[in-house]
């Protein structure tokens, strides 16, 4: 019989007590949901739960540059009006607001992504989980799209420490564009974004012509979706072309964002995918057993992500969810029925059977390049300039302790509870 995977899941229920402001579409609250959903499913009792360590400033500052991450560690609601000029250059403002607790935030959802990267290096996991992550638009001098810190970019790094290639996924609506940018100009990470592109959607970028530039080259990979698509036309187009990029690639190592607002009925999404569909993708990946980085992303329809999200989990667990969900603190959120099914909408799938295959042939072109041209047969992983040497014992305390400690840092389910602070009124128009 095969080993069953071991899994790694990192949270702390301080992440999802902030507070965007009213009417903002993001809310973390729907972490608090998520997680209350994996114990009222009894899912943490197959993992290993851990609180992941604040990033301290010095592992933000090994992708974004030190000033922007000091102003964010500086900025408060109270003081933001002293620093204009800052606040447009580092791009913070309506999209990207200065709230209470800003940076801790940064700090755990990005220590969760660190986290669960080195865990997979060190081979304590096979798959580790941060649903706070994924937060793919900030760049390196800048917020974008609520995004401040890249946790993605920042675990991605920490993977290639001890992973020639590494395989970045992203499934959110929104092109991946934080960390595309981020690696365009190396073959070292492959990235392939999912995403709508057209009518002026954000961000904008993610055309099929985008495909990485020098080393890079053909190692940017961009699906441009338009409204619609649904669960066949999807699943069936993510399949064919992670198997291919799998099989031509060879990644020591996958990071998957699971953005929800890819779902049916999202806020400000405008796929047609029902969370089996979505979750189909998750379940693709895993199979492969290459070591994977899960992480969160958009979800603007918070209930629909909390559902997604446990789902997942689940499907990550090899672990089926009965629809009917169990009493939980936040039950009332998923009335008037309670199950954790969403369908799809009717809407038109603007995105033809010809333009799919268009789609398709140019991805497997790009591929076919990489197979004639491969730069990263490499037994060794290279020594690499844009991977700063730091010192782990002076960082994390947590690389220094032995396993025995470390296991017994695993927290008790009944630890995590979260009062309900999501106080704008649900929906607000924006």
């Amino acid at each position: 019989m095969l080993e069953k995977d071991r899994i790694a899941y990192f949270y702390d229920g301080d992440v999802g007590n902030v507070y965007f402001g009213p009417n903002h579409p993001m809310k973390p609250h729907r972490l608090c949901m998520t997680h209350h959903l994996v114990l009222s499913y009894d899912l943490h009792k197959k993992m290993e739960i851990y609180r992941p360590h604040k990033a301290y400033p010095t592992e933000l500052a090994q992708f974004h540059s030190a000033d922007y991450v000091e102003f964010l560690h500086r900025i408060t609601p109270d003081t933001q009006h002293l620093y204009e000029n800052e606040l447009r250059r580092y791009n913070l403002g309506e999209d990207c607001p200065v709230f209470d607790n800003l940076f801790e935030f940064c700090q755990i959802y990005a220590g969760g992504t660190l986290d669960a990267a080195r865990r997979l290096n060190h081979k304590t996991c096979d798959i580790a989980i941060n649903w706070a992550g994924g937060l793919h638009h900030a760049k390196k001098c800048e917020a974008s799209g609520f995004c401040y810190i890249n946790d993605l970019v920042l675990g991605i790094l920490e993977l290639l420490k001890y992973h020639a290639r590494v395989l970045y996924i992203d499934i959110d609506v929104h092109h991946g564009d934080g960390v595309e940018e981020a690696f365009y100009f190396t073959d070292r990470v492959m990235t392939v974004s999912f995403h709508k592109y057209g009518d002026f959607f954000f961000p904008g970028t993610g055309d099929i012509k985008d495909i990485g530039e020098r080393e890079g080259k053909y190692y940017a990979i961009n699906i441009p979706l338009k409204d619609g698509i649904d669960d066949s036309s999807f699943t069936r187009l993510f399949k064919t072309v992670i198997a291919k990029v799998v099989e031509t690639y060879l990644p020591g190592a996958i990071v998957l964002q699971c953005g929800a607002d890819s779902l049916a009925r999202d806020r400000l999404g405008c796929f047609n995918l029902s969370i089996e569909g979505h979750a189909e993708c998750v379940k693709f990946v895993k199979k492969f057993n290459i070591p994977l980085l899960v992480t969160g992303g958009g979800g603007y329809t918070k209930e629909n992500v909390a559902r997604c999200w446990a789902v997942e989990t689940g499907v990550l667990l090899d672990t089926e969810l009965p629809n009917e969900i169990p009493d939980n603190e936040y039950i009332k959120y998923f009335a008037p029925d309670y199950t954790l099914k969403v369908s799809n909408v009717n809407m038109d799938n603007l995105n033809s059977k010809s333009y799919l295959s268009s789609i398709k042939v140019q991805v497997m072109e790009s591929l076919r390049a990489i197979q004639h041209a491969p730069g990263v047969q490499m037994q060794e992983v290279p020594p690499d300039f844009y991977i700063p040497d730091i010192d782990e014992d002076e960082l994390d305390l947590d690389e220094r302790v032995d396993q025995h400690t470390q296991d017994k840092q695993i927290h008790r389910d009944d630890e995590y509870y979260e009062g309900d602070n999501d106080n704008d009124h649900e929906d607000g128009a924006r």
